[in-house]
């Protein structure tokens, strides 16, 4: 999967995508960060059924909860914007499924072997 995905992102670089090497997906990530986009509205490139949107990671100030109380800090943000088709992904699934996602984003471990 990684040299099929790592091969694909070379030819999307390259201009050397042929529309059959973007057929029969299921779902989409689009990377707006990489033009420095804070957020963008993703559309569905049917007949998928979802597509992730990833925003540029910026430092923001941020609360911090604190045994001792809050405090104000700085921490990298991001924006996940999810669209998804209503008739075949119910919106709690939706939901779910983006807070799970940013769950394993905020509490990444590079050290952790996977």
């Amino acid at each position: 999967l990684t040299k099929a995905l790592n091969k694909m992102a070379n030819d999307a670089r390259n201009s050397k995508l042929s529309p059959d090497d973007i057929q029969g997906g299921t779902f989409t990530i689009s990377n707006f960060g990489t033009f420095r986009n804070v957020m963008g509205t993703p559309i569905i490139n049917q007949p998928q059924v979802a597509i992730l949107a990833i925003g540029t990671v910026e430092k923001k100030p941020a609360v911090i909860e604190t045994p001792t109380g809050d405090v104000i800090g700085i921490r990298h943000k991001m924006f996940l914007s999810l669209t998804y088709d209503h008739r075949i992904i119910d919106g709690a699934y939706g939901g779910a499924f983006l807070r799970k996602l940013a769950d394993y984003l905020e509490n990444f471990d590079g050290n952790k072997v996977i």
